[in-house]
């Protein structure tokens, strides 16, 4: 027993290993060539900063190729566990499914505790750090982001130039379109040349001898300046309290946080915080329309919070169908594995997308929904790996 149970332990561990390589290697290369390849284009990134970004990827990648590692592993040593006849000799020694798979039912809850770090911390603070990296590269020279007729975004103006220099400063032909509040054009700037840089975390443009034309509500008025007119613009606030994060970068404590803070605005104590009686409580809002707007703002932490904690848990349910499947399939090619992997894996991110989907419906349970494939898969693991073991 103790020889089998090393040599199936040993088995997984190594094909666990090719795969969780294999997935983190295509999801780090989907990232680069979608964020990190254009830095390096623009000359806004060297080989230092590539590495520091993939191994801040690193982390946040893992997070989805442990539990998919685990559910090919299981698929591919159990697939050639039973094609090999391995299985059958077992069972004439004695032998039953359940208690040779019982050091990869272990594992398989370990590898949840690391998914459970990876998951709630970890991954949210690698991927926020990894953001903020690309973004101080691009701001490092604003004008390599800009391309050459094409208008960039920047708050409530669009900014169109028709060359930049080498340099990375100067550009040509600027023209600047400012929107009101309602998203009408409320002025346009012309200038021949300009000067692009960051001065205290703001975009600052500096224009020679701009032309000014004013939509007022007689008609356009027109100003002409001959000397140079100075613009900022603020860039993107940073700082470590993670203000401007995301719902899908947070960790777990600070969607906590955030959840807190709403549910003490709605005058609703958080169901795991004991009340102390003795000391004044804040009465709840009387404004409906409050308790309306913070119950909206509640569901999307709540689908966070809530797919944070379940994905921790997709090792387990991988696991107990992946080893009476594999027996099943009674195939030992890895193509066959691979497929029946994936398919599994669209099947478990099915449901956690309809959850993400559904978050500004919280009459559907969203955040419940998040636990839906955890529970199909481990009581439909649990019934097929029980009728492997009797031989069903």
């Amino acid at each position: 027993m103790k020889t089998l149970h090393l040599y199936l332990t040993r088995q997984v561990l190594a094909t666990l290993g090719m795969t969780v390589m294999v997935f983190t290697f295509v999801l780090l290369l989907g990232n680069l060539l979608k964020e990190i390849l254009a830095l390096v284009i623009n000359h806004q990134a060297n080989l230092g900063l590539v590495l520091h970004a993939l191994a801040l990827l690193i982390p946040f990648v893992l997070a989805f190729a442990l539990p998919i590692g685990m559910l090919t592993a299981a698929l591919l040593v159990f697939g050639r566990f039973s094609a090999d006849q391995e299985l059958t000799a077992a069972r004439a020694g004695g032998l039953s499914l359940v208690s040779l798979s019982a050091p990869v039912l272990i594992l398989s809850l370990l590898l949840s505790g690391v998914c459970a770090w990876l998951n709630l911390q970890v991954a949210p603070a690698s991927r926020v750090a990894y953001k903020n990296l690309l973004y101080e590269a691009g701001m490092a020279q604003p004008t390599r982001a800009l391309q050459a007729n094409q208008y960039v975004e920047l708050g409530k103006y669009t900014l169109y130039v028709s060359k930049v220099q080498k340099d990375g400063v100067h550009v040509e032909n600027v023209l600047l379109y400012e929107y009101d509040d309602k998203h009408d054009l409320h002025a346009v700037i012309r200038s021949p040349t300009g000067a692009l840089t960051t001065q205290s975390n703001n975009l600052q443009l500096v224009l020679d001898k701009p032309y000014i034309m004013l939509n007022e509500q007689d008609g356009w008025s027109y100003q002409g300046n001959s000397g140079s007119a100075t613009m900022e613009f603020p860039l993107r606030s940073q700082n470590a309290q993670g203000v401007n994060v995301p719902l899908t970068d947070m960790t777990f404590s600070q969607l906590w946080a955030k959840l807190t803070e709403l549910e003490q605005v709605r005058g609703v104590a958080p169901a795991v915080r004991k009340v102390d009686k003795s000391k004044p409580q804040t009465p709840a809002p009387a404004d409906a329309k409050l308790r309306e707007m913070t119950s909206d703002m509640t569901m999307p932490l709540l689908v966070q919070i809530h797919r944070q904690a379940a994905f921790s848990f997709a090792c387990i349910g991988f696991t107990l169908i992946g080893i009476p499947l594999a027996i099943r399939a009674h195939r030992r090619e890895t193509t066959a594995g691979v497929a029946m992997a994936l398919v599994l894996v669209l099947v478990y991110y099915s449901f956690i997308i309809l959850g993400q989907s559904w978050q500004s419906h919280p009459e559907r349970a969203p955040h419940l929904i998040m636990w839906l494939p955890n529970f199909i898969f481990q009581a439909v693991g649990a019934v097929l790996l029980w009728r492997a073991n009797k031989g069903i």
